[in-house]
C-alpha cells in the first residue's frame, strides 16, 4: 500500500496509509468533472494535502470530514472527487470568496486547516516548465510534479460550526409570513413580529416576473 507523508504549516511529518494515488484520483476527477485541466489538478493535489493534514487518510470513508469550498470552478470539483463531500449531504459548504482555496475539518477532532492555492505556482511553471508549448501544459506538469509546499500555503484554522450547519435532519423549519414558503435550519430572518425568508427580507438572488 502505498503512503504519503503529511504536510502541513509546522512541518511536522508523518505517514497515513489507504489514500489513493494522485493518478487514479487524476481519472475520476477527469470523469466527474467532462475534461482535465490545470484547476482539475490543483483541486485533486489540494483535497489530498487537507485531508492528510488533519488525519483522514480515506476521505470518502469517513464521516468525520466537513469540507469549505471558496471558489466555485474547476478545483471544487476536484475537491469533491477526492473527499466526496457534497452538499445535499451537508458536508460541502460553498463560500464565495472567489479564492482558490479550501478548508478541511475533522468534526471528530476539531482539527482544521485551510490550503490555498499561491499565485506564485503559475510563474514557477512558465519557469521551470517553458520547455512545453503552452500555459496549459506547463501548467499541468507543474502541478502535478511539483511539491505541495511550492504549490499551496497551509494554514491551521478553527472552524467553529453552529448545530443548525451540521450533516442529519434539519433542527427546524418556519413559514416565511411573506411567501409562505418553508425555511430549514434557522435561515429566516425576523423583523419585528414577522418571520421572513432571506428572498422576502430583501436578500433575493432573483427577481420575481409576473
Amino acid at each position: 500500500m502505498l503512503r504519503y507523508p503529511l504536510v502541513c504549516p509546522t512541518q511536522h511529518f508523518f505517514f497515513l496509509p489507504d489514500m489513493r494515488t494522485l493518478s487514479e484520483y487524476l481519472i475520476e476527477a477527469e470523469r466527474n468533472h467532462g475534461h482535465m485541466c490545470p484547476g482539475q489538478v490543483l483541486g485533486v493535489r489540494m483535497a489530498m494535502a487537507g485531508c492528510r493534514s488533519i488525519g483522514i487518510d480515506e476521505p470518502k470513508s469517513s464521516r468525520r470530514l466537513i469540507v469549505f469550498v471558496e471558489i466555485d470552478r474547476c478545483a471544487a470539483d476536484a475537491v469533491n472527487t477526492v473527499t466526496g463531500c457534497r452538499l445535499g449531504k451537508r458536508t460541502l459548504k460553498f463560500r464565495d470568496f472567489g479564492k482558490l482555496a479550501a478548508t478541511f475539518l475533522n468534526t471528530e477532532t476539531g482539527a482544521a486547516v485551510r490550503v490555498v492555492a499561491v499565485d506564485e505556482s503559475r510563474e514557477l511553471a512558465r519557469t521551470r516548465y517553458g520547455h512545453l508549448p503552452t500555459k496549459k501544459e506547463q501548467q499541468m506538469a507543474a502541478y502535478t510534479e511539483l511539491p505541495d509546499e511550492e504549490l499551496f500555503r497551509f494554514e491551521r484554522v478553527r472552524v467553529l460550526l453552529d448545530d443548525a450547519d451540521l450533516p442529519g435532519h434539519p433542527l427546524t423549519r418556519v413559514r416565511c409570513d411573506a411567501c409562505g414558503e418553508g425555511v430549514n435550519d434557522r435561515r429566516e430572518v425576523v423583523e419585528g413580529e414577522k418571520t421572513l425568508c432571506r428572498g422576502c427580507a430583501g436578500n433575493a438572488y432573483y427577481e420575481r416576473v409576473d
